[in-house]
């Protein structure tokens, strides 16, 4: 009796013991999932942060252009266009600009251009979205009230029929009529000025241009 009574112990603690075992072994399993479940759920992360960060500078190559700083001066030519002789910045920003010149020929400037496909305008524009036109490689005619209203009809006709350029009254400036490109400006005396052809075939689309053929259409349009 005694022996049985033994041997049915043995057995519960057997039992027990090898109940024990399992449930250790599913608490291990158990850890051994929740960690590689945390493995992923990190690595997740970790792929998301570096694409974000991947993304975000993506972005910022697309707006913060070169990096530089506009430093440097006109150099009036022997033909009267005057040649910024220096560094002209390329940076997009979202804020105002202080342009070393008026109307400015180049620096930093919005991301978003004013259409310049032929494009006249009433009113004065924002020079950092002007700017951006420049840097498409556009011509800006700019007037003040002083400028005949005869020169600036005829100057708005040729503007209208001329892609990669755009006009705008401008009272900032100091003489009544200036052309102006990325980089080059000069004054002209009247709408029949010999000057205004030249600049004309010289700078639209001209060497000078930093993105030459990007889009003159599709940006502000007053």
């Amino acid at each position: 009796m005694g022996s049985a009574k033994n041997k049915n112990s043995a057995e519960r603690k057997a039992r027990i013991e090898e109940m024990r075992r399992a449930e250790r072994a599913r608490e291990r399993r158990g850890r051994i999932l929740t960690i590689a479940a945390s493995a992923v759920v990190v690595t997740g992360l970790v792929i998301g942060c570096v694409v974000l960060v991947q993304t975000q500078g993506d972005d910022k190559d697309d707006t913060a252009g070169d990096g530089k700083t506009t430093t440097g001066k006109f150099v009036t030519g022997e033909d009267g266009v005057k040649t910024w002789k220096g560094t002209l910045s390329r940076n997009h920003v979202g804020t105002d600009v202080k342009y070393p010149a008026e109307p400015p020929v180049g620096g930093d400037h919005n991301q978003v251009w004013m259409n310049c496909n032929g494009d006249v305008y009433a009113k004065e524009l924002k020079n950092e979205h002007a700017v951006h036109s420049l840097e498409h490689g556009a011509v800006w005619v700019t007037y003040t009230s002083k400028a005949a209203k005869a020169d600036v009809d005829a100057l708005a006709a040729k503007v209208k029929k001329t892609p990669y350029t755009l006009m705008s009254p401008d009272e900032k400036q100091t003489d009544p009529i200036m052309l102006s490109a990325w980089g080059h400006q000069r004054t002209v005396t009247s709408a029949k000025d010999p000057n205004v052809d030249k600049f004309f075939e010289k700078y639209v689309q001209g060497k000078q241009t930093p993105e030459k053929g990007a889009a003159c259409q599709g940006g502000l349009a007053e």
